[in-house]
């Protein structure tokens, strides 16, 4: 692959996840919306860490689309504006379903490659 292809796939990757991300927070405004994006990102990561082999798929899904879908930096603010027990809340609750999340997606990435 060319060097300079490789800012291209994060580029187009990076535009369908911000823009994802944007439209599942005008369907699930707030916490609850950055938990969904987070365990539904933490999931395809791991699907695609045990599945994906081309490093421009790589790029493309995992540095591009995923890391800009996903959002820990509107979970750590949101987190910080909550209240103590909303916050506590919060973060267990992120890190237990991302925990979870990433489970699953790695045996579901295994169970695919079985397949192929």
């Amino acid at each position: 692959m060319r060097r300079q292809t490789a800012p291209l796939l994060v580029g187009a990757g990076g535009i369908i996840g911000a823009i994802s991300r944007y439209l599942i927070s005008g369907i699930l405004p707030g916490v609850g919306g950055t938990l969904v994006v987070n365990m539904i990102g933490t999931f395809v990561l791991a699907v695609a860490t045990t599945t994906v082999q081309t490093s421009r798929i790589r790029l493309f899904l995992m540095t591009g689309i995923l890391s800009s879908f996903t959002t820990y930096s509107t979970f750590a603010v949101q987190t910080a504006t909550a209240s103590p027990m909303i916050g506590v809340i919060n973060i267990g609750a992120n890190y237990l379903f991302g925990i979870i999340a990433a489970i699953c997606g790695l045996i579901v990435g295994r169970r695919l490659l079985w397949f192929s």
